[in-house]
C-alpha cells in the first residue's frame, strides 16, 4: 500500500493534493463512568463510503484511543457499557459505524440518545466528500459502491448520501477530505483529538476561492470579494496573501478594518453561544474569488484576533493557495 492509498476497507481518503457532551445522567440511571471517577470519551466515526473512515480511525488508534470498525448502531451502548467497566483504554472509545444497516439512522439517533441518557459524553465525526471525488477514489480502486447494487457508482453515492443527510445535519465535527491526502487527513483528526486538554472552543479558520466553491463544513461565511483584488497589481499578482506586501495591500484598503473589527465581534459572540450549547468545533470560512490574496491575508488576521482573546484554540489554514 502506498503513502497515497487508503486502509484497505476504502478507496483512498484524498488525492495528490490538499475536521456535544451530556454531563449527567438522566431518568435515574446510573451515569457510566470509570472505576478511576472520570468520564469515557465516546466518538463516533461515520461518514460517506470512500471518505477517509478508515483513515481517521488508525489516526484516533495512534493517539491511544480503542477503536472498533463496522459496529452497529445497536451495538454502540454495549460497548460503551462494557468499555466503562474496563479500565484499559476506557477513556478514550470510537467507533467507525457505516450505512450498510439499513435502518442507519434510525438505529443511529436511538443509540446516541440512549448514550446520552445514559451519562456517555457523544461526538459524532462525519466525514464527507464531492460526488466527483468519491467516483474518482472508487474508480482507482476499481471496486464498487456498497450501494450501487445493479446500478450506477453515482447512484449508489446518492443513495447514501439520502440515507446520512440527517446523520450529517446533527454531527458534531463535518471534515471534507475532497482535498486532503490521507496525511492531511490524519492531521485533522489529531489536530482535533490529539490534545484534549486543550482550553476553549476548537476554531478553524480557513481561506478559500468562490470559483472553487465553497467549503462544505463551513459554519460561517464571509465574503472579502468587495475589496480590490491584488491580481490586477501586476507585482502582486504572483505573491500570496501571507506575503507582506499582500497583506499591506488589502489590509490598507477601505472597508478591511472595519469587517475585522465587526468579525471579530460577532464570532466572539457566535463563539460563546457555541460554547453553552456544548459544541466544540466551529469552521470560519474566509472566502474571495481565487482563495490565494484577499481571503488568505484576512484569514491569516482573523485567526490572530481570535488567539489574541484567549479562550479559544485556532488554526488557521488556506484551501486553494497554490491550486491556480
Amino acid at each position: 500500500m502506498s503513502e497515497e492509498q487508503a486502509p484497505n476497507d476504502e478507496p483512498t481518503a484524498g488525492g495528490d493534493r490538499g475536521a456535544g457532551e451530556a454531563p449527567g445522567a438522566t431518568g435515574g440511571r446510573p451515569d457510566r463512568r470509570r472505576a478511576d471517577g472520570g468520564q469515557t470519551a465516546f466518538v463516533i466515526v461515520t461518514g460517506m463510503s470512500g471518505a477517509g473512515r478508515s483513515t481517521a480511525a488508525k489516526a484516533l488508534e495512534d493517539l491511544g484511543w480503542f477503536v472498533i470498525d463496522n459496529l452497529p448502531p445497536g451495538l454502540l451502548f454495549a460497548m460503551a457499557e462494557e468499555a466503562g467497566r474496563v479500565k484499559l483504554a476506557a477513556d478514550k472509545v470510537a467507533a467507525v459505524v457505516d450505512v450498510r444497516s439499513l435502518a442507519f439512522t434510525t438505529d443511529l439517533n436511538a443509540a446516541i440518545g440512549e448514550l446520552d441518557g445514559r451519562g456517555v459524553a457523544v461526538r459524532v465525526v462525519f466525514l464527507e466528500a464531492s460526488d466527483e471525488e468519491l467516483v474518482r477514489r472508487f474508480e482507482n480502486v476499481r471496486r464498487p459502491h456498497p450501494l450501487q447494487g445493479d446500478g450506477r457508482l453515482v447512484d449508489g453515492i446518492a443513495r447514501e448520501r439520502g440515507i446520512l443527510r440527517e446523520v450529517r445535519a446533527n454531527a458534531d465535527l463535518v471534515i471534507d477530505t475532497s482535498n486532503l491526502n490521507v496525511h492531511e487527513l490524519r492531521g485533522k483528526i489529531v489536530a482535533f483529538f490529539g490534545g484534549e486538554d486543550r482550553p476553549g472552543l476548537r476554531v478553524n479558520v480557513v481561506s478559500f476561492g468562490y470559483k472553487y466553491g465553497l467549503p462544505v463544513d463551513a459554519d460561517l461565511v464571509v465574503d472579502c470579494r468587495f475589496l480590490p483584488n491584488p491580481h490586477w497589481v501586476p507585482e502582486l499578482r504572483p505573491m500570496n496573501g501571507l506575503d507582506p506586501a499582500v497583506r499591506d495591500y488589502v489590509l490598507g484598503q477601505p472597508g478591511a478594518k472595519e469587517l475585522l473589527d465587526a468579525y471579530e465581534e460577532v464570532v466572539g459572540i457566535i463563539a460563546a453561544g457555541y460554547t453553552r450549547e456544548g459544541k466544540s468545533y466551529a469552521t470560519l470560512a474566509v472566502g474571495c474569488t481565487g482563495g490565494k490574496h484577499r481571503s488568505v491575508a484576512m484569514a491569516e488576521q482573523i485567526g490572530a484576533r481570535l488567539r489574541d482573546r484567549g479562550g479559544l484554540d485556532v488554526q488557521v489554514s488556506h484551501r486553494d493557495v497554490g491550486r491556480e
